[in-house]
């Protein structure tokens, strides 16, 4: 039996530029023993942190990356899991939980584990874009690998009927050409064509550049997996170069 036990901390490293990470990130990755993750988010470690001691995975190799990080916590090592943006929005987060759970966790310690939240693409593409999201507004990822389509296309059609902005993930791919032209279909059945929206390509990466568009003539194709996509409801408004969803209480409260 080790010593110690383990600790194991799943950490956001927030949307790419280190200047966006959170100080408890850095505190948490250089407590680590070992930092493991798909190698685009364990180059974002060495990108700050030349030295640091980076395990890497491969892509699709998610519950074997989860299953190895509570193994070797559970010996006694001090292992970060790391995610882009914050672990817990399409991150590493919750099958490094249903491990522990599922090898008979208490949730309490051995290993001790800690979440470190980090800033999700979504955020990060709203603060360029201004405040597209300043009311309820809900996230959908257009990648069916591992759900279904129909699922998909369910949760749009709900947030479409509810009014809410949306930040769409991973609109569009090679192997899923059409993906964000058939969800901007079941959008436009919903929404007036000059609803206000927004490809942001590659935010706070290399490369960044914001599209401002509307519903009607936004371009499907020029989305990859690496834009976010917002698409306002009825209260959000273009002020020049900005969109802004407004909460229509504000001036009268001042909150």
């Amino acid at each position: 039996m080790p010593d110690s036990a383990g600790h194991l901390a799943v950490v956001g490293l927030g949307p790419g530029d280190p200047a966006y990470m959170c100080e408890r990130a850095r505190a948490a990755l250089r407590a680590a023993d070992t930092v493991i993750g798909y190698r685009a988010y364990t180059e974002q470690v060495t990108e700050f942190w030349p030295d640091a001691p980076v395990e890497p995975w491969p892509i699709g190799a998610e519950v074997e990356r989860a299953t190895e990080a509570v193994r070797r916590a559970r010996a006694g090592e001090r292992i970060a899991v790391v995610s882009s943006g914050d672990a817990g929005v399409y991150g590493m987060a919750g099958l490094v939980l249903d491990v522990l759970y599922d090898l008979g966790w208490d949730g309490q310690g051995d290993p001790e584990l800690e979440v470190v939240p980090g800033i999700t693409a979504a955020l990060a593409a709203a603060a360029r874009l201004g405040a597209p999201l300043g009311v309820d507004f809900a996230a959908v990822s257009l990648s069916d690998l591992l759900v279904p389509w129909e699922t998909i296309e369910r949760r749009l059609t709900a947030a479409a009927e509810g009014d809410l902005a949306l930040a769409i993930y991973n609109p569009r791919s090679a192997g899923r050409p059409e993906s964000l032209d058939r969800a901007l279909r079941i959008l436009r059945a919903h929404r007036p064509p000059l609803t206000p929206a927004a490809l942001v390509h590659d935010v706070c990466r290399p490369g960044e550049r914001v599209e401002l568009a509307s519903l009607g003539d936004l371009d499907p194709t020029a989305a990859t997996m690496t834009t976010l996509v917002v698409v306002g409801c009825s209260t959000t408004r273009r002020r020049g170069r900005h969109l802004v969803t407004s909460r229509p209480y504000a001036r009268r409260t001042g909150t």
